[in-house]
């Protein structure tokens, strides 16, 4: 667990259902297009039970990581940050992240993942974590740049959003220099 300020970062549990599914629930709109897996799999709060299971079940397999923000001064959730598409080999991750509309443009999604990659590649020991966004996704391009990411290139027809039209993704990676 990390914690900083009123914050804590932490593993998504199973008991974290009902806040959770109001996070996704107060940002779907926001999510739809880049988010297709979870949205798709969180209309209810039944389907979200089942989507936390699957994510807790390959967390026990070292294939995915779901963490929470919590504002802990008012015990909401403000964002979720997942590692997904993992290579133990290399070893490398990619990082998502989405922060509750209320709690962005404060600087906080760039302290917290700054908190959490040191936290990444000294747990996990990954030589690299990347992200990838949208060209139209300025505010996460910027907290990437801030939080020390390399834009390292465009890869096109990367990603296929919620309407199906599959589009161009920028691609960012910070190496572990420790």
């Amino acid at each position: 667990m990390i914690y900083f300020e009123n914050y804590i970062i932490r593993p998504l549990e199973i008991s974290d259902l009902k806040p959770y599914f109001d996070l996704v629930e107060r940002n779907r709109r926001r999510l739809e297009d880049f988010f297709v897996g979870t949205v798709s799999r969180t209309s209810n709060l039944s389907e979200t039970d089942f989507f936390l299971t699957e994510l807790i079940s390959k967390r026990a397999a070292k294939q995915y990581y779901p963490f929470v923000l919590i504002d802990n001064s008012v015990d909401e959730f403000a964002a979720f940050i997942d590692l997904k598409n993992l290579d133990w080999t290399i070893p490398k991750t990619e990082i998502g992240f989405f922060t509750d509309e209320k709690f962005t443009g404060k600087g906080l999604t760039k302290k917290a993942l700054n908190f959490f990659l040191d936290y990444c590649f000294e747990t996990f020991e990954f030589k690299k974590i990347f992200l990838r966004t949208h060209y139209t996704n300025k505010p996460t391009q910027a907290i990437a740049e801030k939080c020390g990411f390399v834009k390292e290139g465009i890869i096109r027809m990367d990603y296929k959003t919620t309407s199906g039209e599959i589009v161009d993704l920028i691609y960012y990676g910070i190496l572990n220099n420790k």
